[in-house]
C-alpha cells in the first residue's frame, strides 16, 4: 500500500513488529507516536528494524516468552541502544554503508546539479554546497542540525518563488498518497509524513535531494539477509 517513501518507514516497521510479534493487531496511537519520535530523531529503518529484532529476539529467551509482546514500546530500549551503537559508529568513522564526509561530497555533487530555481533560492543552494565543501572531520551529530536547518530554509524559500499554484498541486498529490493512512495514524504522524513528502517533493522539481544524512544512506534499508516481511526464519 506505501506508494509515498516517507509513509513507507512507518508502514514497513508495522510490518515488520507484526510479522515478529506474531500476532496480527496493528499499532495503536501511542505506538504510531513512537514510531514518529524515531523518524524525528532520523534514526535509519535498518537501525529500527535491529532494535526492533534484538529486543524481540531477548523476549524469545526470556522467562516472559510465552506471553505476547503488547507494544513497539516493548522495543524502544534495543532501538535506542542500537540508535547509540550506529551514532557512535558514524562519528569515528565505522559504520558499514555510510561515510559521513563522503556523503556530504554527494549532498554537495547534487546540489551543483540543480535546476530551474529562483534567484534567492538558487543563492541558497550555491552557499550551502560552499559551506559543504570547507567542511573538515564531519561529525555527524553535528552536521545533521545544520543540514536540517539548511533544509528548512531551501524549502521555504522554494516554496514562495514556485508560486501558490505549484505548492498547491505538491500538497494535493501528497494528500492523495497519503489517503489510505487517514483513520489508521494519530493527525500529529500524518502531518509529519505530510510535511516530509512535501519537501521531498519541491526539491525533487528542482533535481535538489532531501539535506540530510539520514536520507542519503537510504530510508528503506533493511538489515542485511533480511526479506521483507520478517527475518528468516
Amino acid at each position: 500500500m506505501a506508494e509515498d517513501p516517507e509513509a513507507a518507514y512507518y508502514q514497513t516497521i508495522e510490518e515488520y513488529f507484526v510479522s515478529r510479534r506474531g500476532d496480527p493487531l496493528f499499532l495503536s496511537n501511542a505506538d504510531w507516536l513512537l514510531v514518529r519520535k524515531w523518524r524525528r530523531d532520523e534514526i535509519p529503518l535498518r537501525v529500527v528494524l535491529r532494535g526492533i529484532g534484538d529486543a524481540l529476539d531477548g523476549h524469545a529467551h526470556s522467562w516472559g516468552r510465552h506471553r505476547k509482546v503488547g507494544s513497539l514500546a516493548y522495543c524502544a530500549s534495543e532501538v535506542d541502544a542500537a540508535r547509540d551503537r550506529w551514532r557512535r559508529a558514524l562519528d569515528i568513522g565505522g559504520e558499514p554503508g555510510l561515510d559521513v564526509a563522503r556523503g556530504l561530497e554527494r549532498v554537495a555533487e547534487s546540489l551543483w546539479e540543480a535546476s530551474g530555481l529562483g534567484p534567492r533560492a538558487s543563492a541558497i543552494v550555491t552557499r550551502i554546497a560552499r559551506e559543504l565543501a570547507e567542511l573538515r572531520a564531519p561529525v555527524f551529530s553535528e552536521v545533521e542540525p545544520w543540514l536540517a536547518a539548511a533544509e528548512a530554509e531551501l524549502v521555504a524559500t522554494i516554496a514562495e518563488e514556485d508560486g501558490e499554484p505549484v505548492v498547491a498541486e505538491v500538497e494535493g498529490e501528497v494528500a492523495a498518497l497519503l489517503a489510505p493512512y487517514r483513520g489508521r495514524m494519530p493527525e500529529r504522524v500524518l502531518r509529519q509524513i505530510r510535511e516530509d513528502s512535501r519537501s521531498r517533493r519541491l526539491l525533487e522539481r528542482h533535481a535538489l535531494p532531501r539535506l540530510s544524512l539520514f536520507h542519503i544512506e537510504g530510508l528503506h534499508s533493511r538489515p542485511e539477509g533480511e526479506p521483507p516481511g520478517g527475518r528468516t526464519p
